[in-house]
């Protein structure tokens, strides 16, 4: 399936004036695969399930490009000629229209000339915002998300930053409910061991399935840093650089396992003692700072 935003360019001047940027606002999609062999990282939005939710409250395409919102929120100001259709997904926080509270995790009418503001997150970290006929930034390699470690796509929102809006489709009734899973006060990451786990010693490899480890505050969309007892070296020879993919720990000389996240780079010169499955990563995405992590260590499967 095609990541690239599908919606059509605004018949008029449907768009959103930055007003607060916040901590780190980006314009996320499902991101851009299959392009490691140039050295281009996947990135798109840090926890997909939010992101696809978004867009379906709004009557998005699942991969629509929408805002990835980091640690306090955005404000923005909608220039349409009709209301545009809005939701807010992924860490629960404040949504006001006017100054007037609104739903989180429920489509709203934000009418030209509002203010919709996004405040800080009562749990978890990264919150997403649909608009109806998505973010219509520019796409590179088939995506519309921004990449900080490689710099493509567009740049994180600044204030004044305009965003042309998409042709909205047809938004459905809303669900019932929206599936919401607080970040847990621990967060336990399967870890499957490989490819180099060899590299490390035997007390090393008990350290990781028994010890706990802290969310970094230098934690990004690179990866998910930690704190926390260093894993010893068996080998130290240099390590040729080689391919990673989404939830590969690696190693630094530090000793301490970084997870990588979305913008990862895609080839490495640390070892990857393990790698953490996919499907577990969007809990990793909404860690804040200081969040404790156990490591649910598995040997690999041998054939």
């Amino acid at each position: 399936m095609s990541t690239e935003n599908t919606a059509e360019a605004p018949e008029g001047p449907a768009a959103l004036d930055v007003v607060r940027p916040g901590a780190l606002t980006t314009v996320q999609d499902a991101g851009r695969p299959g392009h490691a062999h140039l050295g281009v990282p996947r990135s798109g939005a840090l926890d997909p399930p939010a992101h696809r939710l978004a867009n379906r409250l709004v009557g998005n395409p699942p991969e629509t490009a929408v805002l990835e919102t980091t640690l306090d929120g955005v404000t923005v100001r909608v220039r349409a000629r009709t209301p545009v259709t809005v939701a807010v997904t992924g860490a629960p926080a404040p949504v006001r229209v006017d100054g007037r509270p609104a739903p989180w995790g429920a489509p709203v009418r934000v009418p030209d000339g509002a203010l919709l503001d996004i405040g800080r997150p009562t749990a978890g970290l990264r919150a997403y915002v649909a608009f109806a006929g998505g973010v219509c930034a520019e796409a590179v390699l088939g995506s519309r998300s921004t990449d900080l470690l490689s710099g493509l796509g567009p740049a994180p929102l600044a204030p004044g930053a305009v965003l042309p809006l998409g042709r909205a489709h047809a938004v459905p009734p809303a669900p019932d409910s929206v599936p919401w899973q607080a970040p847990p006060a621990e967060l336990v990451l399967p870890l499957l061991l490989g490819p180099r786990h060899d590299w490390f010693t035997a007390d090393a490899l008990r350290t990781l399935a028994s010890s706990g480890y802290r969310v970094s505050p230098s934690a990004n969309r690179i990866g998910l840093r930690t704190e926390g007892p260093v894993l010893t070296r068996a080998r130290h020879d240099e390590l040729p650089s080689e391919g990673m993919v989404w939830g590969a720990v690696q190693v630094p000389p530090d000793g301490l396992p970084v997870v990588f996240l979305a913008d990862h780079p895609v080839t490495g010169g640390y070892p990857v003692i393990g790698v953490v499955p996919e499907d577990r990563l969007p809990a990793a995405a909404q860690a804040v700072p200081g969040t404790l992590i156990r490591f649910d260590v598995r040997r690999p499967v041998r054939y």
